[in-house]
């Protein structure tokens, strides 16, 4: 009688991993023959001279009181000093539901979470921060941990989350602004790293769904809303973003009727979102066109109308297949608000150029465009990370 020979999955097991230690690496990747050897350490070289060159400079030589002496200005400009307290209350908010976020979701938000918090603690060790800068620092972390850890006893904390969030920007504008229930502050006293993030902000939130409503209407089959879509996004992608700008400025106003003016950051706003919503719309429209045609036929074979289909099966596909593209076009809007400085807006570039313009800070320029260089980086890095962590989590990439 034979017996088969029947294979448990449960006793399968995986390869083993390979583990050949950082000598084996070293080895197998900088030293496997002479001449990645020879390579190896000519870049090492290269390398440390040059690492050893900046930290030095960093060091020693360079002088940060040109970043001490203005540091509110780097961050909000002209904003009047007694009114300082509604920027700082605005961002108690932001960090509130940030970690209210972390404390449901966790993953990559609560990485994040721990990494501004960080950012936090370090700026309140800096000793030229004034005491009152310190106290809402501390307000701000306190805020993030009780977030994190007090949500969840909350009923309904989801939705709470989610509602904050969309009116956490109208409270914020409302507390910036004024808008006649505070004391008013003019947009002219906007500026540095307050003015970029508004920008930035408002470009990316609202150019995401309108971006998306133009990849819809490019493969819509109405003649008049596809040639419409076509028409917007190739116009908009065929001039630079200052011309947008410019268009802003001057074009907008020929639109409003007599006795209605619109601030110049509000022009700004509209002619940044139009720019990023055509090229977010593109990077959409790549996605839709990377779905298999059978995931439409199985959605009509289930009954679906092309809307449900869309809504629930085409686009979010889509959405997860060209997350690394619009993470990248949005991190590229963030970069490119330094242009509003032509157009007469004090960013955070234009606080720095005002600076090193300065007689009392002749020849400050690395100091100066080194510190601004590692801002903008820290936010795009953060965006960065957050997107390879996001598709890590849907498993954008992966082959089953």
């Amino acid at each position: 009688m034979q017996t088969e020979n029947k294979i448990n999955p449960q006793m399968e097991m995986a390869p083993p991993a390979a583990n050949i230690g950082v000598r084996g690496w070293l080895k197998e990747n900088l030293f496997s023959s002479w001449i990645n050897t020879l390579v190896t350490i000519i870049f090492a070289t290269i390398i440390y001279f040059i690492v050893k060159g900046i930290l030095t400079w960093i060091i020693y030589s360079a002088d940060w009181q040109v970043v001490s002496s203005n540091f509110r200005l780097f961050f909000v400009g002209q904003y009047p000093l007694e009114q300082l307290w509604r920027i700082w209350l605005s961002l108690t908010i932001v960090t509130l539901l940030f970690g209210f976020t972390a404390g449901i979701w966790k993953g990559t938000v609560w990485k994040l979470t721990i990494f501004l918090s960080i950012v936090f603690l370090l700026i309140t060790l800096l000793p030229f921060i004034p005491l009152s800068a310190k106290l809402w620092l501390v307000i701000n972390i306190i805020s993030l941990y009780l977030g994190y850890f007090f949500i969840n006893k909350l009923p309904k904390n989801k939705v709470i989350t989610v509602v904050g969030w969309f009116l956490s920007f109208p409270i914020i504008l409302i507390l910036i602004n004024g808008f006649n229930l505070l004391a008013p502050v003019s947009t002219n006293l906007w500026g540095g790293l307050l003015l970029t993030i508004l920008i930035a902000v408002v470009a990316i939130v609202v150019s995401f769904p309108l971006g998306v409503l133009l990849a819809l209407g490019r493969i819509s089959k109405l003649p008049v809303i596809r040639w419409f879509s076509i028409a917007y996004i190739e116009l908009i992608r065929g001039i630079p973003l200052i011309t947008v700008l410019f268009m802003a400025q001057l074009m907008v106003p020929l639109f409003l009727s007599e006795g209605i003016e619109i601030n110049n950051v509000i022009r700004v706003m509209i002619g940044a979102t139009m720019f990023s919503a055509a090229y977010v719309a593109e990077n959409v429209r790549g996605g839709l066109q990377s779905i298999n045609r059978g995931q439409f036929e199985a959605a009509k074979a289930l009954g679906l109308n092309s809307v449900y289909t869309m809504a629930f099966i085409i686009l979010p596909q889509a959405l997860r297949a060209v997350i690394p593209a619009i993470v990248g076009q949005f991190i590229a809007m963030f970069k490119d608000t330094s242009l509003v400085a032509i157009v007469g807006l004090i960013d955070l570039l234009g606080i720095a150029k005002t600076i090193v313009a300065n007689p009392d800070f002749l020849g400050k320029q690395m100091e100066v465009f080194l510190f601004i260089a590692l801002i903008y980086w820290i936010f795009s890095y953060s965006m960065s990370f957050a997107s390879r962590k996001l598709e890590e989590s849907l498993g954008v990439g992966e082959r089953y």
